[in-house]
């Protein structure tokens, strides 16, 4: 009896569990490394000298939180189905009852940043990080994380609008609660540490669900038409710049152009006065024979009358008819 008292303080930890030595009730060990003792015989002395609490630290509990929904199951009742904390909770989110208003008396909600109403229902996921204190300082397991994770949810979800909570910013409102939750539940030493947190419902209130319903779909047609509309601007704005930029240049190259001859015409007309001034009889003849080459090199049939009699030029003058003959006509003097 001797002998199997004095092995008696023998103990076998297992793979998922951390053991902790009491002697005579004071924890045995200065600093965290010395005070944990992981898997394998753990040598301590018999009772009551020692004390051997082994705690499952590698073990992934849950717990079903439902305070902020309705139809959720009560503190005391929710206490009573999850039992230890040191025990895997497993069960599935509370019903939502279907009401015709929102009584907050027994009914749980959450308001966002722009004032709208929602219900949730959360899956908590920890295990026991820090043994020591949580043997000591760390109250119920599931009181303490339902308490802090419904804190840490309301004011996240009391950041965002309810579009945001709703649609795109659920990942981060997850991340953001978890990590205050995290900070309370240290700042509580309950040892625990938060692995993941899940929203298994996410929603308004039942009696509004047909509402939220038709905001939705109005926001995502104004969605849908508003990026139409910005890919028929993004379409034709670049094929209206494109036009108006050829026009642009067209009308460049075209007020070049114009602007090129009548340079060049109006450099030939001075040149053509400075000559006329120099000598006008000379400067008169050429212009008047080139006339005449202009106006004769388009006729199809030229005729050239005879001289008139006498030798006297100055009452006649020369008409072209219709069929392209020319017929020599009186006319007034010196024409």
């Amino acid at each position: 009896m001797v002998v199997v008292y004095a092995f008696s303080g023998i103990t076998v930890v297992r793979q998922d569990e951390t053991a902790l030595v009491l002697r005579w009730g004071r924890l045995v060990g200065s600093t965290a490394a010395l005070q944990e003792h992981g898997p394998g015989l753990l040598f301590a002395l018999p009772r009551p000298i020692d004390e051997v609490v082994r705690v499952r630290t590698r073990q992934i509990s849950e717990v079903t939180i439902g305070t902020l929904t309705s139809g959720g199951v009560r503190p005391s009742e929710e206490a009573s189905q999850e039992g230890s904390p040191n025990e895997s909770h497993e069960g599935e989110p509370p019903p939502m009852a279907i009401d015709a208003g929102l009584d907050p008396l027994r009914e749980g909600y959450a308001i966002t940043g722009d004032h709208n109403i929602v219900q949730l229902t959360m899956v908590a996921r920890y295990r026991v990080r820090e043994p020591a204190t949580f043997f000591f300082y760390g109250p119920e397991a599931h009181d303490v994380l339902r308490v802090e994770v419904t804190a840490a949810m309301l004011r996240s979800i009391g950041e965002m609008r309810v579009d945001q909570v709703l649609s795109d910013g659920r990942k981060d409102l997850i991340a953001t609660a978890s990590r205050r939750a995290q900070d309370g539940l240290d700042s509580a030493r309950s040892g625990l540490e938060l692995t993941s947190l899940e929203l298994t419902s996410l929603g308004p209130p039942a009696a509004l669900t047909y509402d939220f319903a038709a905001v939705q779909t109005a926001f995502i047609g104004a969605e849908t038409s508003r990026k139409d509309a910005l890919a028929f601007s993004e379409a034709i704005v670049p094929a209206s710049a494109a036009t108006t930029d050829a026009s642009v240049q067209a009308a460049r190259a075209t007020a070049a152009s114009e602007l090129a001859l009548a340079t060049g015409e109006a450099a030939a007309f001075r040149a053509l006065a400075r000559e006329y001034r120099a000598n006008a009889p000379v400067v008169r003849e050429r212009l008047y024979r080139d006339a005449i080459e202009r106006a004769l090199s388009t006729a199809r049939v030229m005729w050239i009358p005879p001289p008139p009699p006498g030798g006297n030029h100055s009452g006649m003058r020369i008409t072209v008819n219709p069929q392209g003959v020319a017929t020599p006509m009186p006319g007034p003097p010196n024409h």
